[in-house]
């Protein structure tokens, strides 16, 4: 039965890597060569080369080498920091999405470069966030942000939006700061969308007063591996004792805790607080 669940996991995952970067591909052939963007991470990276290539010497070498090259080092670290498995799907992603941009041709759907600029956003960021619930990375940065938000438990993305940020302002130096001032907008659209879609590394502090902690305790430990601290003391208004539960979770864990925990008790009272920073011991899922 597990073999069979491992396969079917597999498959569910494979199938999610191609769909992701046929996505990616097409975005890359569509939006961003219409705008002459630089989509940001290693992908804007090798845009920049492939430019800076034409500029000098009039050739414009595959999108795949380039990108492939890139990723040599950060797929070192992920298979040694990260996982194995979880290296090898973000390698598939990798390879696919470079040999199909590389296949297919391009088309502009749209000649408006601010549609150009938040469509090809949204787009790529459905693609990264569809690679990373599939436990794999679309390579490049990706494997960095991961690298370090399994290391010290931060969120990493807007970081990544920063280092996205210096290579526009490269590309706008070189070649014009018009498409440089639409690819930052390209790379925020992405990152708040996903920072939406993808969640796993915010988190999230439960307050929850309730009369029944110790099944809403076994709730968050069977839900979210996560441990949780009982605190005792008096409802000011009713002057009478109440019983507090603290946990803290991944935000796309929060809203499967605060359902069960309405199930058992449907006066339990919930406050749900965004935690910037967290110290200590906290159990992160593994990626393989």
């Amino acid at each position: 039965m597990k073999v069979k669940n491992a396969r079917l996991d597999d498959l569910r995952r494979t199938a999610m890597i191609v769909a992701a970067s046929v996505i990616m591909a097409v975005n890359l052939k569509t939006f961003v060569r219409a705008g002459d963007l630089i989509p940001g991470g290693f992908n804007g990276l090798t845009r920049l080369l492939q430019q800076v290539s034409m500029m000098l010497w009039g050739v414009e070498p595959p999108f795949s080498v380039i990108n492939f090259l890139l990723n040599a080092v950060p797929v070192v670290i992920s298979f040694k920091f990260i996982g194995k498995k979880f290296t090898g799907y973000s390698c598939l992603m990798v390879v696919l999405s470079g040999i199909i941009t590389d296949m297919i041709p391009s088309y502009a759907l749209t000649q408006d470069p601010l549609l150009v600029a938040v469509f090809g956003g949204l787009f790529n960021a459905v693609a990264i966030s569809i690679c990373l619930l599939a436990n794999a990375t679309s390579g490049g940065t990706d494997f960095i942000a991961i690298f370090f938000s399994e290391k010290y438990n931060i969120d990493t993305f807007n970081y990544v939006f920063g280092f996205n940020v210096v290579i526009i302002v490269i590309a706008g130096a070189l070649f014009g700061w018009e498409e440089a001032l639409y690819s930052i907008i390209f790379q925020f659209t992405s990152t708040q969308v996903l920072h939406a879609l993808y969640q796993r590394y915010q988190k999230q502090t439960l307050l929850i007063i309730t009369e029944k902690p110790d099944e809403i305790y076994e709730s968050i430990k069977e839900l979210t591996n996560h441990d949780a601290t009982l605190f005792k003391g008096i409802g000011c208004y009713q002057k009478r004792e109440c019983k507090m539960l603290y946990s803290v979770v991944g935000r796309d864990e929060a809203r499967k805790v605060i359902s069960h925990a309405r199930q058992m008790d449907p006066k339990a009272f919930v406050n749900v607080i965004r935690t910037e920073s967290l110290s200590g011991r906290f159990y992160q899922r593994p990626n393989d």
